[in-house]
């Protein structure tokens, strides 16, 4: 018997069985679309009949990938709820039925996410959640020592060869940029592969994957009053500067949304606040990412394509070749 194709679907074959697994404990599940998810898993709202207490609003989410369920359940175990930097778990596991299908009952957090916020308050708060995810991760288990590899020089080949085909706006000023990044490449990728790698990176910051529990939040440090982080999917060791440099990146072409914060200085700051390492080099090692994700941008016309984000793009490579290239 093959599953489902379609989330709902699934969702819908595969509840009646999630439930008898959960023996009565899940109520009944209400399948809905997420527009922030990509994943193509299945999700829904129920509630979770407590033990010592009245029945708890959950999220319901089937499949997960093995990262997913890992790091979710992991850190949901190892933290005290009020420090969770993550929804909490209920109930979780690796099969269902006759299925080798992961699945999780987290914590329901009302309300939309901080995509929806449109403020300074919420750039501010997804970075106090990174700071306390990178922290928790980090107690939750010791940080792998190799980084998962990144295609950099197969990207920029090919970001080079879309430039001088004029696939791209500005295309000269895009193979001369490039030209001058693949002459010193080797050196600066020696650089990157140099750093320390010292934190589990989150890998998919943005204001999209972070939801609020309820309580005061004007960026202080206790999750429980600020942001906490979903979708555990891209958890990978790295250095702290990687989650901050990915949440920049997204406003490369709408710099006015980071309401004048500067991530990757924010972040930095509040790692300090919490005793985590910060090497005092980080500042070139940021430049060296921003100008080797710069370098990629035409590889991914197709995703990233947008004028204004390839100008910004532009821009930055150009302004950051000439500290990085030695």
């Amino acid at each position: 018997m093959n599953l489902p194709a379609n989330s709902e679907s699934l969702g819908v074959s595969l509840g009646p069985a999630l439930r008898d697994h959960c023996q009565g404990r899940l109520g009944p599940i209400e399948w809905f679309h997420n527009g922030w998810q990509h994943s193509g898993a299945a999700t829904g709202f129920s509630t979770w009949i407590s033990e010592d207490g009245p029945p708890v609003p959950v999220l319901v989410k089937l499949p997960v990938g093995p990262v997913e369920l890992e790091w979710t359940v992991g850190l949901s175990q190892s933290e005290r709820v009020e420090n969770l930097p993550t929804p909490r778990v209920l109930a979780a596991g690796s099969a269902l039925g006759n299925y080798e299908l992961a699945w999780l009952v987290v914590e329901r957090l009302a309300g939309p996410t901080l995509a929806d916020e449109h403020n300074e308050t919420a750039i501010r708060d997804l970075l106090v959640a990174v700071a306390d995810f990178q922290d928790a991760a980090g107690r939750c288990r010791p940080v792998e020592q190799t980084s998962p590899p990144h295609e950099w020089e197969k990207l920029i080949d090919k970001a080079r060869h879309l430039a001088r085909d004029g696939a791209v706006p500005d295309s000269q000023r895009w193979n001369e940029a490039i030209k001058r990044v693949q002459k010193h490449l080797p050196a600066m990728l020696a650089r990157w592969e140099r750093r320390k790698i010292c934190v589990w990176c989150h890998g998919d910051v943005h204001p999209g994957n972070a939801l609020r529990r309820p309580g005061p939040h004007s960026g202080t440090s206790a999750p429980r009053n600020g942001a906490v982080l979903i979708d555990m999917a891209l958890v990978h060791p790295g250095h702290w500067i990687e989650d901050a440099l990915y949440l920049e990146r997204l406003y490369w072409a709408k710099p006015e949304l980071l309401y004048g914060i500067k991530p990757v200085s924010v972040l930095a700051q509040l790692r300090r606040q919490r005793g985590l390492a910060v090497d005092d080099s980080y500042p070139e090692l940021a430049m060296l990412r921003r100008v080797l994700m710069a370098a990629c941008a035409p590889a991914f016309l197709e995703h990233e394509g947008h004028p204004k984000y390839m100008k910004a793009a532009l821009e930055h490579l150009e302004r950051g070749i000439p500290q990085v290239a030695k």
